[in-house]
């Protein structure tokens, strides 16, 4: 049986391209790069803290203050409460910027519950050996995973969209860096819309299926 680091990798199962567990993100938060580098470290932090909050009370230190029930529903908890001190700090630093991502950043928990990373940890096998920078170090893999292909994916898509590319920042949310003129790239507006992102995504994971078989056949 595929163990579960293994199905979270990149060319794993239920990885962001393989099962199209980072679909939603992939879609809503890339339209701009500022957009993208929001979002990717909402994913740094709610997935590290998370885990790490989890494996302190998972270990024989939090004990008493943990319920042997419902462990699993405890790291949602968890993911919840440091998606929403991310949000509330990035709200009080640049309110416009915040509230243009304002939906992908409530999913970022709901990513980081899906994980798998509860479900290892808690896992009879795996508590014999309990290491917590192993743990927090995948946590934080996963969430490296996906914020690379958010900020790969919203540097394509942007300058096709709108010509230009952008950071977070200022009083009107975000900062444009670096701008091209239309005919260089010619721009088609449909990838601005969830459909034009659907019609790229689709394509990369035509290409990430054709270079998955290549590299299964060479192991």
């Amino acid at each position: 049986m595929m163990s579960t680091s293994r199905q979270y990798s990149f060319w794993g199962s239920l990885s962001p391209l393989g099962g199209l567990t980072g679909a939603g993100l992939l879609i809503m938060a890339t339209a701009r790069l500022s957009w993208a580098i929001t979002v990717a470290g909402g994913l740094f932090w709610v997935y590290g803290l998370t885990a790490f909050t989890f494996i302190f009370l998972s270990s024989s230190v939090g004990e008493k203050i943990l319920p042997k029930k419902g462990k699993t529903h405890l790291f949602t908890c968890l993911a919840s409460f440091f998606g929403s001190t991310y949000l509330l700090m990035f709200w009080l630093l640049c309110p416009f910027a915040a509230f243009e991502v304002f939906l992908p950043l409530l999913l970022v928990p709901l990513f980081c519950a899906g994980s798998g990373v509860s479900e290892k940890i808690i896992s009879p096998e795996d508590n014999s050996n309990l290491d917590i920078f192993d743990y927090v170090s995948e946590a934080a893999s996963q969430a490296a995973l996906l914020a690379g292909l958010l900020i790969a994916f919203s540097i394509i898509r942007e300058p096709l969209s709108y010509s230009s590319l952008s950071f977070p920042g200022t009083s009107q949310g975000m900062v444009t860096v670096v701008y091209f003129n239309a005919g260089s790239l010619f721009p088609i507006g449909i990838f601005a819309t969830s459909a034009g992102a659907l019609l790229l995504l689709g394509y990369f994971i035509c290409l990430y299926q054709y270079c998955k078989s290549v590299f299964s056949r060479e192991i």
